[in-house]
């Protein structure tokens, strides 16, 4: 029986804090109107249902690099900032977890309605793929959550995740459109969850022949398999270790970011006058936009973006945070106007960060003192953790604050 690809997530309860969860609204809203600006929706669908590049977004907003807790946080945040501006930007958000995502039928015929797309034929897609993954691929998770997300010309992704609660793993599924030729034959472009062993998985291909006795009674047929799953491994340790990172990647984003020898790039004059902080997020915020797959295999990187929400790699610098967010804005905002600078300056950027790496030579021994070091800063530029709110009665935990389960 052939793995679809899995990865540890360990299940992270509890809320993800207001003013965190603000701050990946629009942040996310600015990194998807780029992605489209440049790339188009339909870029952004082949985004998402890259595991690796969503860990990598989820590390980047802010959240725990490693959790299952940043698939619930980033498709609450894509939800909440993306639909209020679907038309212009041609994406729509359906679903959620628990109770959201039995609405999400009733969402795709709304939007059947308002784009002329054939809303049955969503909701046909969405059911098969919830059945898939909670019925022909019996691997000890049970869903809670099902996110639909499509464009106005009618292709979409799915992302929804189930949890093992024997085991406190979670284990997150990926689906695309232009990917899927049957739903019954490995139609995954991921799988991500903790190793149970032998699993019964009427998906597999292996399975064809135990499948093809279940079709004959419904008088269907299996299609063609997939020829190629992404894998992600995540570990259980909260902490981001030097072995969790490229180091020539992120070696070459601290050197650019603070010696002086940046100053030698002429076509990144927008860029000067940010603090070295920021270049660092802008950097690694440009990644996520501009990289190709082969440069979201290391997902704790992006948590140097900003920090994580529990304090790792350090606590969330939402000056830093705010300072990327209004950058990248307003490079989104000039673009729509035909004034492509500033959005030209952070493509560069992620241009001059693959030259520059290739020739440099990281030092593993330095990378504990900078966390270190970026720990003791970061109240200078107001550093935040989950542990720094005060506790709340349970009636204000309901203030703005998005619940993970």
């Amino acid at each position: 029986m052939k793995r679809l690809g899995q990865a540890d997530l360990p299940l992270h309860y509890g809320r993800v804090p207001a003013w965190l969860y603000q701050r990946m609204r629009t942040m996310g809203l600015a990194i998807t109107e780029a992605i489209v600006e440049e790339y188009g929706p339909d870029e952004f669908l082949r985004r998402i249902s890259d595991p690796f590049w969503f860990q990598s977004f989820g590390a980047v907003l802010g959240m725990d690099w490693h959790s299952s807790g940043i698939t619930t946080s980033v498709m609450g945040a894509l939800k909440h900032a993306l639909n209020p501006v679907s038309r212009e930007l041609g994406i729509y958000v359906c679903g959620g977890r628990g109770k959201h995502s039995r609405k999400t039928p009733d969402e795709l015929l709304q939007i059947g309605e308002r784009t002329g797309l054939n809303g049955d034929e969503l909701v046909r897609t969405s059911k098969l793929t919830a059945k898939v993954d909670n019925t022909a691929l019996q691997d000890g998770f049970q869903l809670y959550l099902h996110s639909f997300i499509l464009t106005q010309n009618g292709n979409w992704a799915v992302v929804q995740q189930g949890m093992n609660e024997g085991n406190n793993m979670a284990r997150r599924y990926h689906w695309l459109s232009e990917k899927v030729s049957s739903f019954v034959d490995e139609p995954h472009t991921s799988v991500i969850g903790h190793n149970q062993g032998l699993i019964l998985n009427l998906t597999a291909h292996d399975a064809a022949s135990s499948r093809e006795g279940i079709l004959n009674v419904g008088k269907e047929n299996p299609g063609r398999m997939l020829p190629e799953i992404r894998k992600v491994l995540m570990p259980g340790h909260h902490d981001v270790k030097v072995t969790d990172v490229d180091m020539r990647r992120l070696g070459t984003i601290l050197a650019m970011a603070y010696d002086s020898q940046f100053e030698k790039f002429d076509d990144l004059l927008l860029l000067r006058g940010l603090g070295p902080k920021t270049l660092r997020s802008l950097s690694l915020v440009s990644e996520v936009i501009h990289g190709t797959p082969s440069r979201f295999h290391d997902p704790a990187r992006f948590s140097f973006a900003h920090g994580g929400k529990d304090g790792h790699p350090f606590p969330v610098q939402t000056s830093v945070y705010d300072e990327s967010i209004h950058f990248l804005q307003d490079a989104v905002r000039r673009a729509k106007i035909g004034e492509t600078e500033k959005k030209d300056s952070i493509k560069k950027l992620s241009d001059l960060l693959f030259k520059l790496e290739k020739d440099f030579v990281p030092n593993p021994e330095k990378f504990e003192k900078y966390i270190e070091q970026e720990r003791k800063e970061s109240k200078g530029f107001g550093g935040r953790t989950v542990f720094d709110d005060k506790k709340k009665t349970r009636k204000s935990l309901d203030d703005g604050q998005l619940e993970l389960f």
